[in-house]
């Protein structure tokens, strides 16, 4: 295969593909963030630990009972949003006639508890995950060797999130969601339960985070920090693709993998920068980010 730019092509292509793979966590994340953020007016900042707690969840179904991976993708997200719905009905609720800058207060400090409690129990080394006896091996491309389960966590993290933007965007449930976020107090004379629906929706974006963590538990050890790690980078992702914006999360997502990708190929040094450069030109340009409405 010829060269690219200087760079050969093989490189350039496998490149490209882990940027899709790493994009799919990034919009996956970015998506649950953005559900509670654009319904509720919530930053999250716990958005990671659930993340984390949904591989590990995965990892003890599987250690512990011996539950395997299949059924670990439906029990991991009920698990964490059920929690999730706990926390927003218990905690998150009691402030929400306050300011925001107190519920990311309260998130970040649920973070650091769920955190630490995983950190005590099973420390800071990363735990493996086996992948699924039915997604070993791999496929030769031809410029490279793509693991089964990369390519099941690319279709379907890309599935996934075009199927949440169909039910909160051309659906009478997600129409309810949005009536209930603009004005909840004329949804509520039609009879809808709108304190329910908040919560709902908060768990439902726990339950997001929760399923990038089972998808993510057999490529990256599960460790109480992985997402202590991801979630700066995630929140980076939604400022750019415009706070509370669905579509902007998942393609901004899936765009920035991208970048990043091809930043290792063409100037690895910026690779774990390249982000947050872009974030900071998009704030200077566009302060709403690029699929964001001003305020």
């Amino acid at each position: 295969m010829t060269d690219i730019f200087g760079i050969p092509s093989q490189v350039l292509l496998g490149q490209i593909v882990l940027g899709l793979i790493n994009g799919s966590f990034y919009a996956m994340l970015s998506l649950g963030l953005a559900v509670i953020f654009g319904l509720l007016n919530i930053i999250n900042f716990a958005h990671g630990a659930q993340y984390m707690t949904g591989a590990f969840v995965a990892w003890m179904l599987l250690n512990y009972l011996g539950i395997n991976y299949w059924a670990a993708l439906v029990i991991a997200p009920l698990t964490v949003g059920m929690f999730g719905m706990l926390v927003e009905r218990f905690l998150i609720a009691r402030l929400a006639h306050l300011d925001h800058l107190y519920g990311l207060l309260l998130t970040f400090g649920v973070a650091l508890i769920v955190q630490g409690l995983f950190r005590n129990t099973y420390g800071s080394s990363g735990m493996a995950y086996d992948i699924p006896e039915a997604l070993k091996g791999g496929t030769n491309l031809g410029f490279m060797f793509l693991p089964n389960y990369r390519a099941w966590v690319i279709v379907a993290s890309i599935s996934v999130c075009l199927l949440t933007w169909f039910v909160i965007e051309k659906t009478r449930l997600g129409s309810y969601l949005r009536a209930a976020t603009e004005n909840p107090a004329l949804t509520q004379t039609f009879g809808i339960n709108v304190p329910l629906l908040i919560t709902l929706t908060y768990g439902f974006g726990a339950a997001l985070a929760a399923l990038a963590g089972v998808f993510a538990a057999p490529i990256y050890s599960v460790n109480p920090n992985m997402g202590a790690d991801l979630i700066i980078v995630v929140f980076a992702v939604v400022v750019i693709g415009g706070m509370g914006s669905i579509m902007g999360a998942i393609i901004t997502g899936f765009m920035l993998g991208l970048v990043e990708g091809l930043t290792k190929v063409f100037y690895p040094e910026a690779s774990a920068t390249v982000i947050f450069i872009i974030m900071v030109l998009v704030l200077l340009v566009k302060p709403a980010g690029i699929f964001g409405r001003p305020a």
